[in-house]
C-alpha cells in the first residue's frame, strides 16, 4: 500500500452526504496546494455492526460508496480497511502511526465527531494533537447543516426509509444510488409491453420505502436513460416476499441480463399497491412513465432558468 505521500480523508462515509463532501473537498484543496495524493480511507464493515448487537443498515454498498467518491470527486485512491476485532482493539495513537507508516499519511482530514481506536477512545481533538506531535497536517471539519438540521447518515437513512427521496438527495448532494447486476425476473413486463430489469439490494443495505420512483438509469456503455423503478414485492403478480428494484427503461430496447446497471433515484411517484388485474397494472405503468417524463422535463426547465 505504501507508495506515495497522501492527504487522507478518514471516515465511514455511508451515503456520502454533504457533511462527508466537506471533508473530501478539503482533501482536494490540500492536494492541489501540496501535491499530496488525494485519498480516502474507510472500512468494509461498519464498526457498530461488529461491536454492537444492533445492526446498522447501510445507505450504500461499499461498491457504491467507492463509485460515488470517484464519480463526484474524481478520487481514484480509495482504500477499504478490513474492520475486525484486531482493528477494534488497536489503540487510537497506534492507528495514527499505522496511517503514517503503512499509507504514507502526511495530512489527515476528519469530521468533528470522528471516533477511532479501541473503545472509541480517539477523537478529533486527540487526532489533531497527535498529528501535530508527529509533524503531519490535520484538519477537522465542523458540523455541516442544511436548513438548521445536521447532515448525518442517520438523518438521510430516515428520509430514504420514508420515501422522501428529494429531501434525502438534498442532504446527500447527489441522487441516492443503487448499482447491481441485472438478474432474471418473471418477464411479465415484456408481456405488458414495458420490459423491465430486475435488481436486488445487497444484504445489510437500506431498502427505500416501497413504491414507484422516477429514476435515471446508467448503462455500462455510459448511456443515460429515464426510468420508472418499483421498489417492493410486486403484489399484483407475485406472492413472494423477495424485495426487488424493478425498472422500466423508457425508450430503450436491448438485453441487459448479466450487465451492471446504476439506478439513481430522483422522486417518489406513488405507493406500491395491488391492482385488480393485469390491465389495470398496465394502464398505471403508462401513467407512471408519463409522470417520470414530466418530472425530468420540469427539472430540466428549472435548470435552464
Amino acid at each position: 500500500m505504501k507508495y506515495k505521500n497522501r492527504v487522507i480523508a478518514l471516515g465511514f462515509f455511508d451515503g456520502m452526504h454533504i457533511g462527508h463532501s466537506a471533508l473530501i473537498w478539503r482533501v482536494l484543496d490540500i492536494s492541489e496546494q501540496t501535491g499530496l495524493v488525494p485519498s480516502v480511507i474507510t472500512f468494509d464493515t461498519h464498526p457498530r455492526n461488529l461491536l454492537n448487537t444492533e445492526e446498522v443498515i447501510l445507505i450504500n454498498s461499499p461498491e457504491d460508496r467507492a463509485g460515488l467518491i470517484h464519480r463526484v470527486f474524481g478520487i481514484d485512491d480509495i482504500i477499504f480497511l478490513h474492520f475486525d476485532k484486531a482493528t477494534a482493539q488497536m489503540p487510537w495513537d497506534e492507528f495514527v502511526r499505522h496511517l503514517i507508516d503503512e499509507f504514507g499519511a502526511r495530512h489527515l482530514v476528519a469530521g468533528f465527531d470522528f471516533r477511532f481506536g479501541m473503545a472509541g477512545q480517539g477523537n478529533s481533538a486527540l487526532l489533531k494533537q497527535k498529528c501535530s506531535a508527529l509533524g503531519i497536517g490535520c484538519d477537522i471539519i465542523p458540523e455541516v447543516t442544511l436548513d438548521n438540521i445536521r447532515s448525518s447518515s442517520t438523518h438521510v437513512r430516515g428520509l430514504i426509509e420514508a420515501g422522501d427521496i428529494e429531501r434525502a438527495n438534498a442532504f446527500l448532494g447527489h441522487p441516492h444510488v443503487l448499482t447491481d447486476v441485472v438478474r432474471f425476473g418473471y418477464r411479465l413486463g415484456r408481456q405488458l409491453g414495458t420490459p423491465t430489469i430486475n435488481m436486488c439490494f445487497a444484504q445489510g443495505v437500506l431498502i427505500p420505502a416501497f413504491g414507484v420512483y422516477a429514476t435515471k438509469v446508467y448503462l455500462e456503455d455510459g448511456s443515460e436513460h429515464i426510468g420508472v423503478t418499483n421498489i417492493g414485492v410486486r403484489p399484483t403478480v407475485n406472492d413472494s416476499e423477495l424485495v426487488t428494484a424493478e425498472t422500466h427503461i423508457l425508450s430503450y430496447q436491448g438485453n441487459l441480463y448479466g450487465h451492471q446497471v446504476r439506478i439513481e433515484f430522483y422522486t417518489w411517484l406513488r405507493a406500491e399497491r395491488k391492482f385488480e388485474d393485469i390491465d389495470a397494472l398496465k394502464a398505471q405503468i403508462q401513467i407512471d412513465c408519463q409522470a417520470a417524463m414530466d418530472y425530468f422535463t420540469q427539472k430540466g426547465r428549472k435548470k435552464d432558468l
